[in-house]
């Protein structure tokens, strides 16, 4: 597995724990040092356990020793960063082919490369030419294996896959490729086998379309507080229909994280250059990039107009509960507007601060939600971590010095948080 970071590690502890030994290799010398004194570096729940259970039996190793690795690999996963390139929106691939230049030469028996990382289409073709041309002698076979990972439940969705999607031209591979998977297949896991070019797209296709979901349920919510409907009875029904799926049909303040806005722009890119334009996606990154500047006019609002001088306590910053990943979250959009507009920034977030320190400067960081709120005239819920569920909005209320409670996921049953003395403001509900 070439790349320890989330994508990496993650599959690499669930494939050793179906029985195969796996070498998980990676330029951080750092990290990889943690990871061989048991200390996994990212929060991902359930997965320091499984690391140092299969660490422990010796089928996940951790290292920075490529040659011996590579040499003995009947399979090599490229599990390395493509994150959205400056200036244009396209998936760098810079990594990708460093370390495909890096394996080369210790290639030796027949191997079978893939790619997990979320790459381009014809990356796979991309890879082989190269790999060609630097190792014509070279046995090998490269294919497409995209991940569908939520963060927060990645153990369960490998585990458990919807589909396991395998793009994949040759047929040695193809033995290969069902041979690891064997252990999902025997609880019935479907696994699909197609061409290279439609493994790569369909995984930008999957995030794209959840994305879009995501803001077609955000307009449908303002419609309702125009019209004095109720956005979670209508997602509700919308939902129960079998064509549709009530998935990813939860208002908020825009979408976030490591994949939908960088696969949602890279899809945009790949469309553009083959001239056939996705202006429907187009359209839901330009909702999204303007959803989460609108949130912080909603917070302004609910405070009267004006947040100068006001302390406002921000719950949740992370992109999504069970996580620690601040990437493209909502608030760091929304948090550095408040703050320009004079307002003192008080944050609580179970897993947040490790990244949110350097992300969101000038901000205060507490130790619980009640401490965050202490002394606030605002308090904002900006991700719906269960902790949050559970408050005691009487306690909560106390603590404040103001009455407004502003909540961007709609946690909150309206009635009982005005029997706690707030006034509230939510997302797309008659109350708003």
């Amino acid at each position: 597995m070439i790349g320890a970071g989330y994508v990496g590690l993650v599959s690499a502890a669930c494939f050793s724990e179906f029985g195969w030994t796996v070498t998980c290799i990676d330029k951080d010398t750092d990290r990889i040092a943690q990871l061989n004194s048991g200390k996994v570096p990212i929060f991902e729940p359930g997965l320091d356990n499984l690391v140092e259970r299969n660490r422990s039996a010796d089928r996940l190793r951790f290292s920075t020793d490529l040659h011996t690795a590579v040499a003995s690999a009947d399979l090599i996963f490229l599990a390395v960063g493509t994150p959205m390139r400056r200036g244009d929106g396209h998936a760098d691939l810079s990594y990708i082919f460093s370390a495909v230049e890096e394996i080369a030469p210790h290639l030796q028996a027949f191997t079978v490369i893939t790619t997990k990382s979320t790459v381009p289409v014809g990356t796979s073709r991309e890879i082989e030419l190269k790999l060609k041309q630097l190792r014509p002698d070279a046995d090998f076979v490269v294919c497409s294996n995209p991940e569908f990972l939520r963060e927060g439940s990645a153990i369960q969705d490998f585990t458990h896959p919807d589909r396991v999607l395998v793009g994949c031209d040759d047929e040695r591979a193809r033995v290969i490729m069902e041979r690891l998977y064997k252990p999902l297949t025997l609880r019935n896991a479907p696994i699909m086998f197609v061409g290279r070019e439609s493994a790569e797209l369909a995984k930008y296709a999957a995030n794209s379309f959840l994305a879009m979901k995501i803001s077609f349920i955000n307009e449908i919510a303002d419609l309702c507080s125009e019209v004095g409907a109720d956005v979670q009875e209508v997602a509700n029904a919308v939902g129960a229909d079998g064509r549709i799926g009530d998935k990813f049909l939860h208002p908020g303040p825009g979408y976030g994280g490591s994949c939908f806005p960088k696969d949602v722009s890279a899809l945009i890119r790949i469309g553009r250059e083959n001239r056939a334009p996705i202006s429907l996606i187009e359209q839901v990154q330009s909702i999204n990039d303007e959803r989460k500047i609108s949130m912080a006019g909603r917070i302004e609002k609910a405070a009267g107009g004006s947040v100068r001088d006001k302390i406002i306590a921000v719950l949740g910053v992370t992109f999504k509960p069970n996580t620690d990943d601040m990437r493209e979250a909502p608030s760091i959009v929304i948090v550095p507007m408040l703050q320009e507009k004079g307002a003192t920034i008080r944050i609580y977030d179970p897993q947040g601060r490790k990244h949110g320190e350097d992300m969101l400067p000038g901000v205060i960081w507490a130790d619980s939600a009640l401490d965050a709120a202490q002394g606030a005239d605002i308090a904002v819920i900006l991700t719906e971590w269960n902790e949050l569920r559970a408050l005691d909005l009487e306690t909560l209320k106390d603590k404040m010095r103001g009455d407004v409670l502003v909540d961007l996921r709609n946690i909150y049953r309206p009635e009982l948080v005005a029997e706690a003395g707030f006034r509230y403001q939510s997302i797309g509900r008659p109350s708003d």
